[in-house]
C-alpha cells in the first residue's frame, strides 16, 4: 500500500474524521439545546417553589423564629425536588437552609431585584435560582426572602446520564461511515484502474512531461471532436491558440484537409498536410469509444530533401533524355555517311546546333537569373523527349533576383512546367512560358494545348491531394499545393483559367 497508505485507508480516515467532527458538533448542539431547555423548564419549577413557600402565612411571620422556618422550608424543597430552598430576612440574613454552614450568613443575591419587591429568576454560582419577596402586611416593603434553586447539570451530563444511546449512536455513525468509506473507495479505485493517488499524480506527472518532452506533436481529441490535450509541439507546428482546448476541431483556424484527417473523415498512415509553410505527417489513431489520438512530424527537411533530390531526379533525366536524343542524332549522321550523303550530314549538323544554340540564346537574352535560366534549358529537352514543344511568350523578361525568390521561382516554374506536361498526357503539344519582372512582383505564366481546367474545380485544384492521376491519395496532388503555399508565404497569388486550354498565372511579390 506504501508509505501513504492506500485509496480505502485514507478515505477510511478522512471519513471517521468527517463523522467524529459531525459527531462533536452534533453533541455540543444537542447539549446546548438541553441546557436551554432546563434553564426554561427549571426556572420556571424554581420560582413555583419559591412562590408557594412564600405565600404560607408562616413565612411572613416576624415572630416565627429560624426553627418554626425550616420545616415548611424542608417540607418544599422534599416535594418539589429542587435542590434548596433558602429563607432570609430584609437584610438578607439566612434563617433557614438545608445546608447548616449557611445559617446565619449572608444570602448571596447578586443582580436579583428582590429587594425592591420584584421576583427573580437567574443563574447563580452554577444554579438555576429563583428570588421571591415576602411584603408586611401593607403590601409595600421587604420583611423576607425566599430562595429555591436547583444546580445546573455539567456539559456532557446528559450523556453520562445515558452512556448506552451515546455508544449507540456513535456506533452507527461508525458503521456508516466505515461502510461509506470503503463503498466509495472501491467506486474510486475502479474508475482509478486500481491506482493509489501517488501513482495517479506520478502518472499524470510523467504524461506532461513526456507530452512536452518529445519531438513530435500530439493531439487528442474526444468523440466530438474536441480537442482535450495538446502538447508544445502540436500547438507550435498546427500554430493553434491557446485556448484550443476544450475546442472543436471545426471552431479552429484550420485548412480543410487537416481537419478531415483530425476528425477521421480521411484515413491513411503518414498523411501529409501543408500548415503554414509547413509540411507535416499525421497519423491518426482511434481509442474505441474515447476519441483518437494524432502525432504529427515536422516533414519540412525532408519534403526539402526530396525536393532536391526530385531536382536532381529531374536533372538525370534531362541528361538521360539528352542522351538519348543525341544517340538518335549520331545513329542519323551515321546512316548518312554511310549513304554517302556529305551534304545533308552537313545541312543536318547545322540545323541541330543552330535549334539548340537558339533556345539557349533566347533564355539567355530574357532571363536573367541563372537558376531560372538552367530550369528552363533542361526542361526544353525534358519536353522534346515527350515530343512537346516548349516555348518561351515573346515578351518575357526577367532580371537576376534575390536567392529567395529565385529558389520559389524554380518551385513554381518546375511545378508548373511538370503539371502541363502531365496534363497533355504524352501527346504532342506545346506548353509555354512567359516570365515578367514587374516594380514590386514577378509574374509567372504557363500556358498549354491541353484539355484544361474544368471551371468548377478552378480552386480545388491547388488543395493538397487533389489529384486527376491514378495514384495514392495523399502522395500525389502535391504540386500545385506547394506552388500556392509559395505564393501565399511571399504574399502573392496563383490562379488558373482557359484559354486554348490552360492558363496558370502566380504573382510573387519581390
Amino acid at each position: 500500500m506504501g508509505a501513504r497508505g492506500s485509496l480505502a485507508r485514507q478515505l477510511l480516515v478522512w471519513q471517521l474524521v468527517v463523522v467524529t467532527c459531525l459527531l462533536c458538533a452534533v453533541g455540543v448542539l444537542a447539549v446546548t439545546q438541553a441546557g436551554n431547555n432546563f434553564r426554561t423548564t427549571e426556572g420556571r419549577r424554581v420560582l413555583s417553589v419559591a412562590e408557594t413557600v412564600a405565600a404560607q402565612y408562616i413565612v411572613g411571620d416576624l415572630e416565627n423564629g429560624p426553627y418554626e422556618l425550616a420545616a415548611p422550608a424542608e417540607t418544599a424543597r422534599s416535594f418539589s425536588g429542587v435542590d434548596f430552598v433558602v429563607i432570609a430576612d430584609a437584610q438578607r440574613y439566612v434563617l433557614a437552609s438545608p445546608y447548616p454552614d449557611q445559617l446565619r450568613t449572608t444570602l448571596d443575591i447578586g443582580e436579583s431585584t428582590v429587594l425592591s419587591g420584584r421576583s427573580w429568576v437567574g443563574e447563580l454560582d452554577g444554579s438555576i435560582v429563583a428570588h421571591v419577596p415576602v411584603l408586611d402586611d401593607k403590601g409595600g416593603t421587604v420583611v423576607r426572602m425566599v430562595a429555591a434553586g436547583s444546580k445546573s447539570p455539567g456539559f456532557f451530563a446528559g450523556f453520562l446520564d445515558s452512556p448506552d444511546n451515546a455508544l449507540r449512536v456513535l456506533g452507527v455513525a461508525l458503521v456508516i461511515g466505515v461502510s461509506g468509506s470503503l463503498l466509495l473507495a472501491r467506486r474510486v479505485k475502479n474508475q482509478t484502474l486500481g491506482l493509489e493517488p501517488h501513482e495517479i499524480t506520478a502518472l499524470v506527472e510523467n504524461r506532461e512531461a513526456l507530452l512536452h518532452g518529445i519531438k513530435e506533436g500530439v493531439v487528442g481529441l474526444d468523440p466530438q471532436h474536441r480537442i482535450t490535450l495538446v502538447n508544445d509541439h502540436a500547438r507550435e507546428l498546427l500554430a493553434l491558440p491557446d485556448d484550443a482546448v476544450g475546442r472543436s476541431v471545426e471552431d479552429l483556424d484550420l485548412n480543410e484537409r487537416i481537419r478531415d484527417l483530425l476528425t477521421g473523415r480521411a484515413t491513411g498512415a503518414d498523411q501529409i498536410v501543408l500548415r503554414q509553410g509547413k509540411v507535416l505527417t499525421l497519423n491518426r489513431m482511434p481509442i474505441d469509444v474515447r476519441g483518437a489520438v494524432v502525432t504529427l512530424r515536422d516533414r519540412t527537411d525532408l519534403m526539402t530533401l526530396r525536393d532536391e533530390l526530385d531536382a536532381s531526379r529531374h536533372a538525370t533525366d534531362t541528361l538521360r533524355a539528352q542522351a538519348h536524343e543525341f544517340s538518335n542524332r549520331l545513329h542519323t549522321i551515321s546512316g548518312l555517311l554511310e549513304l554517302g550523303e556529305y551534304e545533308e550530314v552537313r545541312g543536318y549538323v547545322s540545323r541541330i546546333s543552330s535549334a539548340q544554340g537558339e533556345w539557349r540564346a533566347e533564355v539567355g537574352s530574357r532571363v536573367g537569373d541563372p537558376a531560372v535560366a538552367a530550369l528552363l534549358i533542361a526542361k526544353a529537352s525534358l519536353a522534346a523527349e515527350r515530343g512537346v514543344g516548349l516555348r518561351m511568350a515573346p515578351d518575357s523578361e526577367l532580371d537576376r533576383v534575390e536567392d529567395g525568390l529565385s529558389t520559389d521561382l524554380v518551385t513554381v516554374l518546375g511545378n508548373l512546367v511538370d503539371n502541363a506536361l502531365d496534363a497533355l498526357g504524352g501527346e504532342q503539344g506545346w506548353i509555354e512560358v512567359g516570365v515578367w519582372q514587374e516594380e514590386d512582383e514577378v509574374r509567372v505564366e504557363v500556358r498549354d494545348s491541353g484539355p484544361g481546367v474544368a471551371p468548377e474545380i478552378a480552386e480545388e485544384v491547388f488543395e493538397h491531394g487533389f489529384t486527376t492521376k491514378a495514384a495514392a491519395h495523399g502522395q500525389r496532388g502535391l504540386g500545385l499545393a506547394l506552388i500556392r503555399q509559395a505564393c501565399v508565404r511571399r504574399g502573392g497569388s496563383v490562379e488558373v483559367h482557359n484559354s486554348g486550354g490552360a492558363v496558370f498565372t502566380a504573382r510573387l511579390p519581390r
